[in-house]
């Protein structure tokens, strides 16, 4: 079945079009991934990755389009009250679509070792050196409290990296400033099936696949 949505238009006639129809051209799209499901294994198995994008990440998707349209509808009656009910799942579903969409490309069964260049450079210079760092960002994701991300950020204010944590599914940008370069999900989905609630093993896992050619392109591209 297919779910319409009733709105005024200017002349008052009340319209009805498919939920498929509206704003088309805006709605969210759930990405492709840049590889294969079972790509990061034996680190990430193909039955996580297969659930975490397809099913997780796809509902993000799907209800933020979904709160988008209600969003539009309740500016069009100029029904703040229900523009302002409507943040938490703005706020949610928009981040959920956002974090993911960075953490497919964050990693790569290519994967792993340590960035090299600029990249590397800043890390020695903001951490002291790169075993630092990734010592410092796995004790941040490891000790979120119940889900959310670990993040390696940039402070363009300051022209320095910076870790910090989000809770949920917060973006990083939205919530703190920091431009994300890259992220860690630890919502329990990202990894239990394989490393039930250890998230340790789990963390210690994902930087055999970690995409740095990826994290340094979105390092220089902040910078410009």
């Amino acid at each position: 079945t297919t779910t319409s949505y009733f709105f005024s238009s200017r002349s008052g006639v009340k319209l009805i079009a498919p939920l498929g129809c509206l704003a088309s051209r805006q709605k969210h799209t759930l990405p492709d991934l840049p590889y294969d499901y079972g790509a990061l294994e034996p680190h990430i198995n193909a039955e996580i990755m297969q659930l975490h994008h397809s099913k997780h990440h796809a509902t993000y998707v799907n209800n933020l389009n979904v709160a988008e349209e209600k969003y539009k509808e309740a500016l069009s009656k100029g029904d703040v009250t229900a523009q302002v009910s409507l943040q938490p799942a703005l706020k949610f579903n928009g981040g959920g679509h956002i974090n993911h969409t960075i953490f497919w490309t964050n990693l790569s069964p290519n994967g792993g070792g340590e960035p090299k260049g600029e990249l590397m450079e800043a890390i020695k210079r903001d951490f002291g050196s790169f075993a630092n760092f990734k010592e410092k960002l796995t004790a941040v994701s490891v000790g979120v409290q119940g889900s959310g991300w670990g993040w390696l950020g940039y402070n363009k204010e300051h022209g320095r990296l910076q870790i910090a944590a989000c809770a949920n599914q917060d973006p990083l940008q939205g919530t703190t400033g920091l431009i994300p370069l890259l992220g860690i999900d630890v919502w329990e989905h990202a990894y239990y099936l394989q490393y039930k609630n250890v998230r340790p093993d789990y963390l210690k896992a994902i930087w055999n696949v970690i995409n740095w050619e990826n994290v340094s392109s979105r390092y220089a591209a902040c910078k410009k």
